[in-house]
């Protein structure tokens, strides 16, 4: 049995990702951090009482913040893969706090690298790289385009992708860059654009929110099905040698269009209820993004089933069956067609 650890695993990616694996047979650790209230909605699902037998899946309270945890945790757990997950990836709030951005999202993998390269085992590092790293460069963007961040947590992720090459290069460590676009599912941070727009469709269909407000509706970016993306982590460390993979759909969609794709599902005008509100445009922006996955597909057949109008409706269903509403239904239709005994049980 294979074990994975897996940072960052109580978020969207996190959980779907422990899903997967757990039903590849794998043993799954994952880090949590402590909290006063329970923050892990999303695996509750999968978890299983430690006192029970046969458990293979286990959480671990640790920080990206201190490497004597970090470099102890990997000692002890020996995992053949790590999924490096988690940062502090809100792009908006990351102007905020810039500094706590660089010190978890930059240097977190810095002291993963650091434990691995220490360890007596060979293991497998996947870097969750972002999109967001290619800024203001020319769509559409594949490996070679170059970075052009256009916020704190960008230039964060910039750091923690060439320091996994770097000690690929130099250490031979077989470590993984997955540069995802914008990918998206029920389980999305309600605070993430995408969410956030389907959650208020939703409560405004039940007459619990008047208005949606949101910033720079004119952004581009190029969205996407989360288990499919968390499918394609595995796949880029089960490669014969590590290399750096872009993922997306191919098709790029302004924030506008989600929002007006939300509300047309549900029989509702975008105009009447969306207002714009400065204080969510960003210092800089990034104008438009779009995947180009040629490298992928050829290496591993990367092929998106779910595209842009699809993802939308089945991120509506889910939060208009959330709050009580009976869902239109084409995106639960959409998943069982196209997913057929899917492997995650959520959504």
């Amino acid at each position: 049995m294979k074990k994975a650890l897996i940072t960052g695993i109580t978020g969207q990616d996190g959980s779907y990702l422990a899903e997967f694996l757990l039903s590849k047979n794998y043993e799954v650790h994952g880090i949590i951090r402590r909290a006063s209230t329970f923050n892990t909605a999303r695996i509750d699902h999968i978890y299983v009482d430690p006192h029970d037998t046969n458990v293979n899946f286990f959480l671990h309270y640790g920080d990206l913040s201190d490497s004597e945890q970090i470099s102890n945790m990997i000692y002890n757990i020996k995992p053949d893969e790590i999924y490096h997950l988690g940062a502090q990836s809100h792009v908006r709030v990351s102007f905020d706090v810039p500094e706590y951005t660089g010190n978890v999202t930059a240097l977190g993998t810095t002291r993963i690298l650091e434990a691995i390269k220490r360890s007596s085992k060979r293991v497998k590092f996947y870097q969750a790289s972002s999109s967001e790293m290619f800024g203001s460069s020319q769509p559409p963007q594949n490996e070679e385009s170059s970075f052009m961040p256009r916020s704190p947590y960008a230039c964060a992720k910039v750091y923690a992708y060439w320091m996994a090459k770097n000690y690929r290069d130099g250490f031979n460590i077989f470590a993984c860059n997955g540069i995802l676009f914008n990918h998206e599912s029920p389980r999305r941070g309600e605070t993430f654009v995408s969410r956030k727009i389907t959650r208020a469709v939703a409560a405004i269909l039940a007459k619990k929110q008047d208005f949606l407000y949101l910033g720079n509706l004119e952004a581009k970016r190029d969205w996407g099905y989360t288990p499919e993306y968390c499918e394609a982590m595995h796949k880029m460390l089960q490669q014969d040698n590590p290399e750096d993979f872009v993922l997306g759909t191919g098709e790029s969609h302004s924030v506008k269009e989600f929002a007006e794709e939300s509300f047309s599902y549900v029989g509702l005008r975008w105009q009447k209820y969306v207002k714009i509100d400065k204080r969510y445009f960003r210092p800089t922006e990034v104008d438009s993004l779009i995947a180009n996955v040629t490298k992928a597909k050829e290496k591993f057949n990367w092929k998106p089933k779910i595209i842009f109008k699809e993802l939308v409706k089945i991120m509506m269903d889910a939060d208009m069956r959330a709050l009580g509403l009976n869902p239109v239904g084409e995106g639960d239709k959409i998943l069982k067609e196209r997913f057929p005994g899917r492997w995650w049980k959520r959504d």
